[in-house]
């Protein structure tokens, strides 16, 4: 059955679908966590880092959209490995990534609180976290155009001062603004801007890698947008060169203008907006209202990251409802096109924020963060089997290459690369914990990947799935 005749309705337009997939790749990743990568790795060290997982996060996304033009489905992913792999795979990927994007929203909406008290430290931040919550909850009730027209706007708000920082930050470099910095010693630090070897640049890629997440979203998107066949090429080739310029140039310029051993960098985070390096840099310029620009700024990103969790858990657990693999009532829809019980139900997870501001529940929402910690990338790690599989029983069954709308660059050795480093990067979490056999780290870390062995498991066992044959996939095309 295709969304349309499910009740889901194709309202995300083009400049929609382009902007959830940048908004994606664009958050607190950049704004706040790229200070402590300068800081880590050096000026160079970070770039090569962050080029590095830009360039797998670009096949990434060539290969889902290869099959997303194909086979648009607000499945996405998980309908494809269910489909080209093993519909055990689909069913784990399924679950996993809706567990992943509903903790996630818990998460933002707990940061919302935290970013809001540096404006109201004396009112508590649980507020501004309901009314976050309940905001996100009417966006994604009323239609997929509301979340859409939403997400476009937010997304905007990143890219402008993103914009606006590499301005200032290049007119700094280049003697436009006056200014005191040596930018070739800060460029030149440690081994000609590389510092702490390569061991520093792989743990690099774990910061870059969560840095990206999000950009997978435009799977999830194609099952409701106008025209798949073109918004989604169109959005795919566009992350990739903003990724580059945002990403890239942004490092080059904090690693420019602020010292990669200053203290600030190290300890930017969501709860000391001051230390943001945008905020240092645009204090640096004379802008004296830097802190609070950047505290709105970051408060956009985080309600935006909410705002996609709501969606994107809400549609993969609608997908999931409809083939079986969750219970029905996920699968009605409204007369708008929302699937308004999982839309609740993704909802009352993210109530789990509210937990985390009492001492009892503290642990346990901690916990909760920890098991989804891995999930993206395991989602990733889907994408790249799930396109492989789908490409080799395309062609052994027969079918042109010349018919698809959209080609992926560079087969097979996109999805292979995207494999090996998805999977390098989820071992590179924590490596220390296994040398040392810290059980209780190792836990911590690693807990979403058993959690995702035991659904997969699971699944196979009770209805005895087995590796579909490349000549038995089913290549049905859902338009």
């Amino acid at each position: 059955m295709s969304e349309q005749n499910s009740g889901m309705q194709r309202n995300l337009k083009t400049r929609h679908v382009s902007m959830i997939a940048l908004g994606g790749s664009i958050g607190t990743g950049l704004f706040v966590a790229s200070g402590a990568t300068v800081a880590q790795a050096g000026p160079f060290g970070a770039i090569v880092a962050y080029l590095a997982i830009g360039v797998m996060v670009y096949f990434l996304m060539t290969s889902l959209g290869e099959m997303a033009t194909y086979s648009p489905t607000s499945g996405s992913f998980s309908d494809y490995a269910g489909k080209y792999v093993d519909p055990a795979l689909g069913f784990a990927m399924g679950w996993n990534y809706w567990f992943n994007w509903a903790i996630t929203l818990a998460v933002d909406i707990v940061a919302v609180g935290l970013v809001a008290e540096f404006w109201f430290p004396d009112t508590p931040g649980w507020i501004f976290s309901a009314v976050a919550l309940i905001f996100i909850f009417l966006i994604n009730l009323f239609s997929v155009g509301a979340f859409g027209e939403a997400e476009f706007w937010l997304s905007m708000i990143k890219v402008v001062t993103i914009i606006a920082f590499l301005v200032v930050g290049l007119a700094t470099i280049f003697g436009v603004i006056h200014s005191d910095v040596d930018v070739v010693k800060n460029l030149s630090v440690g081994n000609h801007g590389f510092v702490g070897g390569p061991q520093a640049i792989l743990s690099v890629f774990v910061v870059a890698g969560f840095s990206f997440q999000g950009t997978e979203l435009i799977g999830i998107t194609a099952g409701e947008a106008q025209d798949p066949d073109k918004s989604v090429p169109k959005a795919i080739n566009q992350v990739f060169w903003r990724i580059l310029l945002f990403y890239i140039l942004a490092i080059f310029v904090i690693s420019a203008l602020v010292y990669y051993q200053d203290p600030r960098l190290l300890s930017s985070s969501t709860e000391n907006v001051a230390v943001s390096p945008f905020t240092i840099v645009f204090k640096n310029a004379g802008i004296a209202f830097a802190a609070s620009l950047m505290n709105a700024v970051i408060l956009t990103s985080i309600v935006s990251s909410a705002n996609s969790g709501s969606y994107a858990s809400t549609r993969m657990l609608y997908a999931m409802a409809r083939k079986g693999e969750a219970p029905k009532l996920f699968a009605k829809v409204s007369k708008r096109g929302v699937p308004v019980a999982a839309l609740i139900l993704t909802t009352a997870i993210g109530l789990l924020a509210f937990i985390a501001n009492t001492k009892g529940g503290a642990v346990a929402y901690t916990w909760l963060v920890n098991a989804s910690g891995l999930t993206g990338f395991i989602a990733w790690v889907g994408i790249a089997i799930s396109h492989y599989r789908f490409r080799r029983a395309y062609l052994a069954q027969g079918k042109q290459l010349s018919d698809l709308k959209y080609k992926a660059k560079w087969f097979p050795f996109g999805p292979i690369f995207a494999l090996i480093i998805s999977i390098g990067v989820i071992v590179g979490q924590d490596p220390a914990s296994f040398t040392k056999l810290n059980w209780e780290k190792i836990g911590v870390t690693y807990l979403s990947v058993p959690l995702f062995v035991i659904l997969f498991v699971g699944y196979k066992l009770r209805y005895k799935t087995k590796k579909i044959k490349l000549e038995d996939v089913d290549l049905t095309q859902n338009r």
